[in-house]
């Protein structure tokens, strides 16, 4: 008995990317932004709290290029609302820049590239690029109000929890404000010391690590919100820590010593993060076999 012939396989369509039009309209959004992305730059090396922001493109460039083979498997339907979206985050980049707003100004370079990729690739591309494009968003500067008040309510944690931890290991101490008194020295809790910087930091490195260690979304809004506690209580212990040690002598306290410290800390904060993820995954592993 003869079999009938099979029919060939159709190979899996791809989508036609147009390199051309990708490339004209990247080079374009930057050269209209190019003196807005020119001063974040500048800020990005010149503000310690924002060093992370030179990495934050890349991480998100690296996350878009693992999603290629999806976007070139999805058909590309450029939808005009997009075009609208760049038509808007281009008015609000010239309304801001002029009120000389610079969040604004910033925001709208990320909401030009969202219009972009709609106007491009539709609702798919934009799905599948929607977690880059929000890694994005942590390379733009907090604005100048929010930050001083998020500022202050750090420096004012850190010197509660450095007083507790600091009067825990018996040394005499007295808080005025944030500043904290002991025998060596007076502690200073200045704006440096607020610990926003290894909160933003960490706060996007939780949302890039979850991404390549677990692939629950859920995961990652949970990391997200794990940051907070763990960056105050983190920021906290290097307060104790710099009392102890100025117990010792004052000088390990100060200079490269202390900015040493603050570096063995967040690393001490990052393992905390990643022992948060072990510890989420082994309960939901267990409630599953039960």
């Amino acid at each position: 008995m003869v079999s009938a012939p099979t029919a060939p396989q159709q190979p899996v369509a791809q989508s036609k990317i147009a390199w051309p039009i990708i490339a004209w309209f990247g080079g374009l959004l930057i050269l209209c932004y190019w003196p807005i992305l020119y001063r974040m730059g500048t800020q990005w090396a010149t503000d310690e709290n924002m060093g992370h922001g030179f990495f934050v493109p890349i991480m998100a460039g690296i996350v878009a290029w693992q999603r290629r083979d999806e976007l070139m498997a999805e058909p590309r339907k450029p939808n005009p609302l997009g075009l609208v979206i760049v038509v808007f985050a281009g008015l609000l980049s010239v309304v801001a820049t002029l009120g000389a707003e610079l969040f604004s100004a910033r925001f709208s370079f990320v909401v030009a590239l969202f219009g972009t990729i709609l106007y491009l690739g539709g609702t798919r591309w934009l799905k599948l690029l929607l977690f880059p494009l929000l890694l994005l968003l942590f390379m733009i500067p907090i604005p100048a109000i929010i930050y001083s008040s998020i500022t202050m309510k750090l420096q004012t944690l850190a010197s509660q929890l450095g007083e507790v931890m600091i009067s825990a290991m018996g040394i005499p101490v007295l808080r005025e404000g944030n500043t904290l008194k002991i025998p060596s020295q007076t502690l200073d809790i200045a704006e440096a010391c607020s610990g926003i910087r290894s909160l933003m930091t960490l706060m996007f490195l939780s949302l890039f690590v979850s991404y390549f260690m677990d692939k629950k979304v859920w995961m990652r809004w949970v990391l997200l919100i794990a940051t907070i506690p763990i960056a105050i209580l983190a920021n906290g212990v290097r307060v104790a820590v710099t009392g102890l040690l100025s117990e010792i002598n004052t000088q390990l306290a100060t200079g490269v010593y202390h900015e040493i410290e603050g570096y063995i800390v967040y690393v001490i904060a990052l393992v905390a993060l990643l022992s948060v993820h072990r510890l989420i995954n082994i309960v939901v592993e267990r409630k599953g076999k039960a």
